[in-house]
């Protein structure tokens, strides 16, 4: 039982998971805009931003399928999925700052800010949900019948190897 139990990672709780979704997000977030800049000044800004886009987002998948959910290598399809996801996390920002432009004629600086910072905490938070959710929430399914089988073997072979003579099963209990 321990030997099947030992191979299974659990997911870390919920703070964690998001401590974790923020620190890895974010750093892979703040070096792609490093990396956006300096790629900037060898190709169209607009290439380069979805070049690293790419790259980024497989990165963080990769790094929030090891370490925020508590699982392994991430799959084709979690790949997908979190792609999808930020795909959803970027409409959300863009609307947001659509209807800022629609709301007000000439917002300043410190406003475009407060409602793309907003906006992205809000998608980010969103995004957290749906990775833990749905994206890799299989990771945590498949654990835990491994655990349930072992446990459930454990208690087969204790039925078995039980004495069937009904005094010594009293006592015994």
């Amino acid at each position: 039982m321990e030997t099947a139990h030992s191979q299974v990672k659990a997911a870390p709780p919920a703070f964690t998971a998001f401590a974790r979704f923020v620190l890895f997000g974010g750093g892979v977030g703040i070096t792609s805009s490093f990396a956006v800049a300096a790629l900037a000044s060898w190709m169209p800004w607009v290439l380069a931003n979805a070049l690293i886009t790419v790259v980024s987002t497989l990165l963080a998948t990769e790094l929030h399928a090891r370490f925020t959910f508590g699982g392994g290598h991430a799959t084709l399809r979690q790949h997908a999925q979190s792609a999808g996801s930020a795909a959803v996390a970027y409409a959300v920002t863009c609307v947001a700052m659509l209807v800022l432009q629609q709301m007000v004629a000439a917002p300043g600086a410190a406003l475009e800010q407060v409602v793309y910072l907003s906006a992205s905490a809000l998608a980010g938070v969103a995004r957290f949900m749906v990775l833990r959710l749905v994206v890799f929430a299989r990771n945590r399914s498949q654990a835990t019948p491994t655990v349930r089988t072992a446990r459930s073997v454990h208690a087969a072979v204790a039925r078995t190897a039980a004495p069937a003579d009904p005094a010594v099963l009293c006592y015994a209990a």
